[in-house]
């Protein structure tokens, strides 16, 4: 029996990245998802291709060996399916992942593989899995907790790989970065060993890579997307041609990098080449991306953990400077209303019917005591000032 990986999200990442390089590595590949014109899609196909975009050129693959199934119509089948499953993968975004965790701890329970499932989440956040298996474990009976780890092993990750905005007509088929990067930790796995997947950078600790891709990817793509926003700007590659916005990713990416290299002894020149290397790659015009696809979503790219407040946070607490990445910041929360986009609609509600402080807490998740706190509420209550006097945010 060959092996299978079960993998929850058939959006562009799921097909693009994680599962391309499933297939790679010789799994059969079960798609999992509740978009019933995706599902209908990969089951009516026997492959699709994913091209690999650099400025050297195009290189295209191709993917077969794969299945899907609807888990709104068909549970059962995902229950059995992961029940016999070597791995699952998910790549779903970070909200969805207590929707798909009882179907998942319904399919551990029933394992009897002697070898524990690996369970990977593919996530653009710090502790992805370990959010994922909070979810799982609360939907597994307590007496069955106990032996969870002879059924399932957690790792962390992290991911890097940019998928642009597709063509309407490019149906499963996906452009993407030539660059990629998935980093898991290994010792969830013990003697057991991790899955045996090429692609995949095996560290035995996590955080230093994983706060470096989101405090240098994630916060350069979505400064140069606040920004080109602001600017009037279409996409990302024509903001970063943009001498004052390219200024500003390079002030805000100091700012980040003084954090690597201060917290996780990542030496200055790496880090330095590491910067080089993500603004480049941002401003590929071959990776067509617009600023408001980038953008969307900012109330979650505002959290706590997140790309900006993530990093400012820890420089406050430092005695560090920050002052770009507020700048940042209120470029974030100028991005309201934007049409197709709810959490700009709920951004600008909030900024409406809250004070300063409050929406400052209900946006960030910082705590009034923290260092940072009381420079975001300035910035805070300049956006709110500004809309009160004219309507709207400056934009």
């Amino acid at each position: 029996m060959g092996k299978k990986a079960v993998h929850f999200g058939g959006g562009n990442i799921g097909r693009g990245f994680v599962a391309e390089f499933l297939h790679t590595a010789g799994y059969e590949v079960v798609f999992i998802d509740v978009m019933d014109n995706i599902i209908s899609a990969l089951q009516n196909t026997k492959s699709y291709q994913v091209t690999e975009v650099s400025e050297a050129g195009e290189t295209t693959k191709t993917i077969t060996n794969y299945r899907a199934i609807n888990s709104k119509t068909n549970e059962q089948d995902v229950v059995q399916e992961i029940a016999t499953a070597d791995v699952v993968t998910c790549a779903v975004g970070p909200n969805v992942l207590k929707f798909i965790a009882p179907v998942i701890a319904k399919g551990i329970d029933m394992r009897s593989n002697p070898k524990p499932l690996a369970v990977i989440a593919c996530e653009n956040m710090i502790g992805g899995t370990d959010q994922l298996r909070k979810y799982i474990e609360e939907k597994t009976d307590s007496e069955r907790l106990k032996s969870m780890g002879e059924r399932a092993q957690f790792a962390n990750s992290a991911i890097d790989r940019i998928v642009p905005a597709q063509a309407p007509d490019a149906g499963l088929n996906v452009r993407i970065e030539k660059f990629y990067e998935w980093v898991v930790e290994q010792t969830p796995f013990g003697n057991v060993g991790h899955p045996d997947i090429a692609a995949i950078h095996w560290v035995d600790h996590l955080e230093p890579y994983i706060e470096r891709k989101l405090f240098t990817v994630n916060t350069s793509h979505a400064t140069a997307a606040y920004y080109g926003k602001h600017a009037g700007k279409k996409t990302i590659a024509e903001a970063m041609k943009d001498p004052y916005i390219r200024g500003v990713v390079h002030d805000v990416l100091e700012e980040t990098a003084s954090l690597i290299v201060d917290k996780h002894e990542i030496s200055a020149q790496e880090q330095r080449d590491y910067v080089e290397t993500i603004v480049s790659r941002i401003s590929n015009p071959y990776l067509e991306d617009t600023v408001e696809r980038v953008g969307r979503a900012p109330m979650r790219k505002l959290g706590r953990s997140e790309r900006f407040i993530g990093p400012a946070a820890h420089l406050a607490e430092r005695g560090m400077k920050y002052d770009s990445l507020l700048g940042s910041v209120e470029m974030a929360l100028r991005f309201q209303n934007v049409p197709g986009d709810e959490e700009s609609a709920q951004l600008a509600t909030i900024l409406k019917e809250n004070s300063p402080g409050d929406a400052t807490v209900q946006l960030t998740g910082l705590e009034r005591s923290h260092p940072l706190f009381p420079a975001v509420v300035k910035v805070v209550d300049q956006v709110q000032s500004e809309a009160k006097e004219t309507g709207q945010p400056r934009i």
